[in-house]
């Protein structure tokens, strides 16, 4: 059975489950785009030829699967054709499903969503991203998700030269009952690592978000105010940061992948976290980023809600992009 199989019957049941719900509503504006073309493509043509794998290239660049990508797996679906004599077009898009989950599996190292954390002492994670992406936001859902698994959270506001993002995140500090680190604005970001690391190990501090600028037009300075917390924060904690995510905004397209680009040559990120996917119709840069950069997709915004940011799951993101009925 194909993953195109695989996935309708396993997501055809009445009674989904609440995740599979929310991904196949806050999906539903990229599955309209893309499954929706897929579907009229397939219909138009009694087989494939060229024309028809001409379309299906610009469909999936529209869909924001990215260049690199979207011609590597029309490649790779042209020799399927030629090899196997695949000349129905609803089987070409079944084989397309299967080779984007391929893709994304084996594009970089093992996938873990969720933070590991450290058997003692606490887990440390920059949040990185450029303004406007939904960075103070996503911290905030973040430390909801943890403080409801039972872990002591911390902020740590590190974005000290960016007006209102201090106050921002005290709001959200006081909203969710978890202390806040804060220091002096234009000041030093490592400064307030240092308070807040300190903090977190005389208070038992499961987990520690640290909120860092996302000041990308001038990478050198980036690179040196990442490097020198960096610093800080390993001195303090063992082996930390221990993650570091950057967070991108869905509706952005391909700008938000070379954000994503420009921050790896800055700093280690180990996840993405990415916002308003409910608002854009170019489901396909989920499976460019990691393409591009070889970084999973962690965490996922589906809605505005704070529950809305749910566990990166490549079924269930592959299902509500192509299979799902939601609304």
């Amino acid at each position: 059975m194909g993953l195109f199989a695989f996935l309708k019957e396993k997501f055809s049941k009445k009674d989904k489950n609440e995740k599979t719900e929310k991904y196949e509503k806050g999906l539903a504006k990229s599955r309209q785009a893309f499954a929706s073309r897929l579907d009229d493509l397939s219909k138009r043509y009694s087989s494939v030829n060229e024309d028809y794998f001409e379309e299906l290239e610009q469909i999936l660049i529209e869909a924001d699967v990215g260049v690199s990508l979207t011609i590597k797996l029309v490649e790779q679906l042209l020799d399927k054709s030629e090899e196997e004599g695949i000349t129905d077009p609803a089987k070409i898009n079944e084989e397309l499903v299967d080779a984007m989950f391929v893709g994304y599996v084996e594009n970089g190292g093992n996938i873990t969503n969720e933070i590991q954390f450290r058997d003692s002492g606490p887990t440390v994670l920059l949040v990185e991203g450029v303004n406007g992406v939904g960075k103070t936001t996503s911290i905030a859902k973040l430390a909801k998700r943890y403080m409801n698994k039972g872990k002591k959270v911390l902020l740590v506001a590190a974005d000290t030269f960016r007006a209102g993002a201090v106050d921002q995140l005290k709001i959200w500090a006081s909203r969710l009952g978890c202390p806040i680190i804060t220091g002096k604005e234009n000041g030093d970001p490592a400064s307030v690592c240092y308070d807040g690391a300190k903090y977190a190990k005389e208070n038992n501090i499961d987990l520690v978000i640290v909120d860092t600028a996302g000041r990308l037009q001038n990478k050198a300075n980036l690179m040196q105010e990442l490097g020198k917390m960096n610093r800080v924060i390993s001195r303090e904690i063992e082996g930390a940061p221990h993650e570091t995510f950057l967070i991108i905004d869905a509706t952005t397209g391909q700008n938000g992948v070379s954000q994503a680009k420009s921050f790896k040559e800055v700093s280690n990120i180990t996840g993405i976290v990415i916002t308003k996917m409910d608002g854009t119709s170019k489901g396909g840069i989920i499976l460019s980023i990691r393409d591009e950069l070889g970084v999973p997709v962690r965490f996922i915004g589906l809605g505005e809600k704070m529950e809305d940011l749910e566990e990166f799951d490549l079924d269930e993101y592959l299902n509500g992009l192509l299979v799902g009925n939601g609304k």
